[in-house]
């Protein structure tokens, strides 16, 4: 499951990051790294950009690069 593919509300932690597009290191920067939990908040009008809450901040994300975030669901 990737970043992209989460519901609104639901919590995740992060497993493998495919960095080769642009801009996925910059969110790196910004905590979106391996090991981190974040959970989806909320999106735009027609899905993109979403914006997940990742050690207290809040994040916009376009789909595209959610896709390069692999996951895993939390309980």
């Amino acid at each position: 499951m990737t970043l992209r593919e989460m519901n609104p509300g639901q919590t995740a932690r992060i497993e493998a990051v495919d960095a080769r597009q642009p801009g996925v290191v910059r969110l790196m920067v910004l905590g979106l790294i391996e090991g981190a939990e974040v959970q989806y908040e909320n999106s735009a009008i027609g899905g993109d950009p979403m914006e997940v809450s990742v050690y207290g901040s809040a994040i916009s994300i376009r789909k595209q690069q959610a896709g390069c975030f692999r996951v895993s669901p939390i309980a």
